[in-house]
């Protein structure tokens, strides 16, 4: 029985081992990558003036919206109270579609988003690919991952980034 504890460990030491020494590892800065990106730099540039002017569109909206408010509140005195139940209802439709206008903008600026970043994730991740074959890597992380506890490997940043032809 202990000649096949000691059979058991030493086998296990053997492929541990070996396991280890079959494995190379890097890491790549992901997010220092796709920020040096020319394409990343114009997509979010592109997003931004999208969001604002569907935020400008919401706020010109809500704008009109207060001031009828205003108008509505310091008239409502004088007015009848079929009159003021009219404006209520009025008022409500004009808060339904500022909320149906940010649903909108919010699902438009997803569909944005994922147009114009996944010809970008998909053109990094081709040059990670590449980088991993040429360089032998079993395993790229990236560097930044929350979940990497220990890092060790040869960083493949600046390859990606050369292959990439940004510095």
């Amino acid at each position: 029985m202990k000649k096949l504890s000691v059979l058991f460990a030493a086998v296990i030491m053997v492929v541990s081992v070996s396991m280890a020494k079959a494995q190379k590892l890097a890491t790549v800065d992901l997010m220092g990558v796709l920020n040096a990106m020319p394409e990343k730099k114009k997509a979010d540039t592109d997003i931004k003036a999208f969001l604002d002017a569907k935020q400008a569109e919401i706020k010109k909206k809500a704008d009109a919206g207060q001031a009828k408010l205003k108008q509505y509140s310091e008239e409502a005195p004088k007015k009848t109270a079929d009159e003021n139940k009219a404006r209520e209802a009025e008022l409500q439709k004009i808060q339904e579609e500022i909320a149906q206008m940010q649903d909108k903008a919010q699902k438009d600026l997803q569909a944005k988003q994922d147009v114009a970043f996944g010809p970008i994730e998909k053109k990094l991740n081709d040059a990670i690919e590449k980088v991993a074959k040429a360089s032998g890597y079993e395993f790229i992380m990236d560097a930044n991952s929350a979940a990497l506890v220990y890092k060790s490997g040869a960083d493949a940043t600046a390859a990606v980034k050369k292959e990439l032809g940004i510095n």
